[in-house]
């Protein structure tokens, strides 16, 4: 096993440094206003002109950041969509608007959610932690590792117009080796585990760029590549797609894969006579069970994570071949698809290499003698 992870590990560390953003991403220059904390004092609403159902009006605010903290000014709430409804003691985010040779004019922007976010983590950290303990703290310290790789080389590394899939790739190769060994130990089963996870990514990465080729997916099926086509010159939208799926998919496969290397061991702990095959056949019984609840786990997901579009597409009033066969539905179909099957391979690879490390340890059944 070590014979093939170190030469990985090491591939994997080359294409870090190889593929690093060492200059790191152009900043977008905006012209939004100054944001400012501030404090309701007053609320007094008015008739909305578009929908009566909204809140509309101004809005009396003691700011308490910037150069005007404590002071007591008039913001206007914003009318439109998605426009922040607000009530007297809300902490909110004003924005100040300088006009040339006028006093500077104020409206609000949205709540401040910093304390309320600050204790809704601090409470997941807690139950991660008093549940798993050690592993519940190795867990957490894992999560940071992956978020760290994600803000400082994946995303920077395909801001700058490097490869996304080949970025991706190497990323989640990374997060695996550090995140597996780190929350489950240096061990046998923790390696297989890295190696299945590691082979099966790989198999999502070909079959989504198989797919793309084969349905012509541009990567313009959602307005924000198009956004980031504008601002980015150099990405590649079909890269991006791909990394998407590739990324996706990683949190799901490591689940599938350390609970089938974890299973082959305990079956075999629980049963020296078995061999091979026989955990081979016992464990993958098994991961059918987990695959056939996370299969639909999956689908779900990125159901509700589409809902608005899948809203859009009901009132469309277009035929359903129509819509199904469109790209920005497509994206969402490829996205599933691709990613149920990477989670579905994942159980034969990891429970072969889990069975074939693990039985030699222990001695053949009978029914394999004969």
């Amino acid at each position: 096993m070590a014979a093939i992870l170190v030469p990985l590990a090491l591939l994997t560390a080359i294409g870090l440094a190889v593929l690093w953003p060492y200059t790191g991403p152009q900043t977008i220059a905006t012209d939004q206003p100054p944001r400012l904390d501030a404090t309701v004092i007053a609320v007094r609403p008015q008739p909305c002109q578009q929908r009566a159902s909204r809140q509309c009006g101004t809005v009396t605010v003691r700011l308490t950041s910037g150069p005007q903290s404590g002071q007591t000014v008039t913001a206007t709430i914003p009318e439109g969509p998605g426009s922040p409804e607000v009530s007297v003691g809300d902490k909110i985010i004003v924005g100040e608007n300088v006009a040339p040779g006028g006093p500077p004019q104020y409206a609000v922007l949205d709540h401040q959610r910093g304390v309320p976010l600050a204790v809704l983590i601090g409470l997941f950290a807690l139950v991660v932690v008093a549940f798993g303990r050690w592993q519940g703290l190795a867990a957490l310290i894992g999560l940071g590792v992956s978020f760290a790789i994600l803000l400082t080389f994946i995303l920077p590394a395909i801001a700058v117009g490097k490869p996304p899939l080949l970025i991706a790739i190497v990323g989640a190769a990374a997060i695996m080796f550090i995140v597996l060994y780190l929350t489950h130990g240096f061990s046998v089963q923790t390696s297989v585990a890295v190696l299945g996870t590691l082979v099966s990514l790989t198999l999502t990465g070909g079959l989504a760029f198989a797919a793309t080729e084969a349905l012509h997916l541009t990567g313009f099926g959602s307005e924000d590549t198009g956004l980031l086509a504008v601002f980015l010159g150099e990405i590649d939208p079909r890269g991006l797609l791909l990394a998407g799926i590739v990324i996706g998919t990683l949190g799901v496969l490591d689940d599938v894969t350390v609970t089938q290397a974890a299973t082959v061991g305990e079956l075999a702990a629980a049963n020296r006579t078995l061999g091979a095959r026989a955990l081979y056949r016992s464990a993958t019984r098994i991961g059918r069970a987990h695959i056939a609840s996370t299969v639909n786990t999956i689908v779900l997901a990125y159901a509700g994570a589409s809902l608005p579009l899948l809203l859009l597409v009901i009132i469309g009033g277009q035929p359903a071949s129509t819509v199904l066969t469109s790209e920005f539905i497509v994206d969402e179909i490829v996205r599933s698809v691709v990613g149920t099957i990477g989670l579905i391979a994942a159980v034969p690879v990891t429970t072969g290499l889990a069975a074939l490390v693990t039985a030699p340890h222990h001695p053949a059944e009978p029914a394999e003698l004969r």
